[in-house]
């Protein structure tokens, strides 16, 4: 029996993504997308607002974060983590390996409004999908390449996995913070 491994690959995030966690966005609001559940928390936030030492972004809005990152990291906003699923998890990997748009923490255009955000989100998770659903065997088997730094000559397939995981991982941080909100005292 033979496998197809792009379409296991492929599925295995789009059951994720079909039945957790983009029906756990829905009603998303502004407010909750910007909230802060503990002060200092790392949020996306007018340009020249920021506390943060890296403000990346351009046009209105800015994300905040450092290089190296403390320790412990600060605790991060729906819109952080959006903003770092967006142009981190897909839409740089969209860029670098399948021509999509291209994304940048420092260039990207952060957006001020749930909606926004997840619109954004809907394009760069359709940018990477059909990127990893358009490998072949030979495809998943290839280095990812130098954009990937020291991943350069791991599979492919290592990295649809990896990108799998984190958008699990994120997506599960942003359900957990959503309950919060719904939950919290005044």
């Amino acid at each position: 029996m033979s496998i197809d491994w792009t379409t296991t690959l492929a599925d295995q995030l789009d059951w994720h993504w079909q039945n957790q966690l983009r029906p756990r966005l829905d009603g998303l609001t502004d407010e909750e997308y910007l909230w802060e559940p503990v002060p200092g928390a790392w949020n996306v936030r007018p340009a020249g607002t920021g506390s943060a030492p890296i403000q990346g972004g351009s046009g209105e809005m800015r994300i905040d974060f450092a290089f190296p990152e403390p320790d412990p990291a600060p605790v991060t906003t729906i819109a952080w983590r959006l903003g770092h699923v967006i142009v981190g998890c897909l839409g740089a990997r969209a860029h670098s390996h399948f021509g999509a748009t291209e994304y940048d923490y420092m260039t990207h255009e952060y957006p001020a409004t749930a909606e926004q955000a997840l619109a954004q989100l809907d394009t760069a998770y359709g940018q990477r999908m059909g990127g990893v659903r358009g490998l072949d065997a030979a495809g998943l088997a290839a280095p990812v390449g130098p954009a990937e730094g020291a991943w350069e000559k791991e599979p492919m397939a290592v990295l649809v996995l990896h990108i799998n995981r984190e958008l699990i991982h994120h997506g599960a941080e942003i359900a957990l913070l959503r309950d919060l909100y719904a939950h919290r005292t005044p």
